[in-house]
């Protein structure tokens, strides 16, 4: 039986054009199986930022990371809702979208344990590299 090993978040430059003022980004987030595959969970993430010139040179690879993670949820606590409250549905809604795909049969707190990668693309290792030399 395959299950989910881990997930991943890759993250890439999500303009067209460099802008020294302007860094944004776009985040996948996916569930990765034993048996190698990958199935998409979330493809509709990502975050900007505006600022001085040198806004790309103000980050780095770990807070880009610890960022992709808090994009791809769970979402704050709003509404009368607890954080827990989040965090359960959020777990469930992921481990439901891997049921629906019949990719693997996992509940939301076994997810919510797993490993979880952040992966920056080419392009945006290479914005950082260039802001930081």
């Amino acid at each position: 039986m395959v299950h989910v090993t881990r997930l991943v978040t890759s993250v890439e430059v999500d303009d067209a054009v460099a802008d020294p003022r302007r860094l944004s980004v776009s985040a996948i987030h996916e569930a990765v199986l034993s048996n190698g595959d990958r199935v998409l969970l979330l493809n509709d993430r990502g975050w900007s930022i505006s600022g001085p010139p040198d806004v790309w040179s103000s980050m780095s690879v770990a807070e880009i990371a610890n960022t992709a993670r808090m994009v791809v949820g769970p979402d704050e606590a709003f509404d009368g809702y607890s954080q827990e409250d989040m965090k359960a549905s959020h777990w469930a809604f992921l481990a439901a979208v891997l049921r629906r795909q019949s990719a693997a049969d996992i509940e939301g707190p076994a997810l919510r344990e797993l490993p979880h990668d952040v992966v920056l693309g080419k392009r945006l290792l290479a914005r950082l590299s260039a802001s930081a030399g």
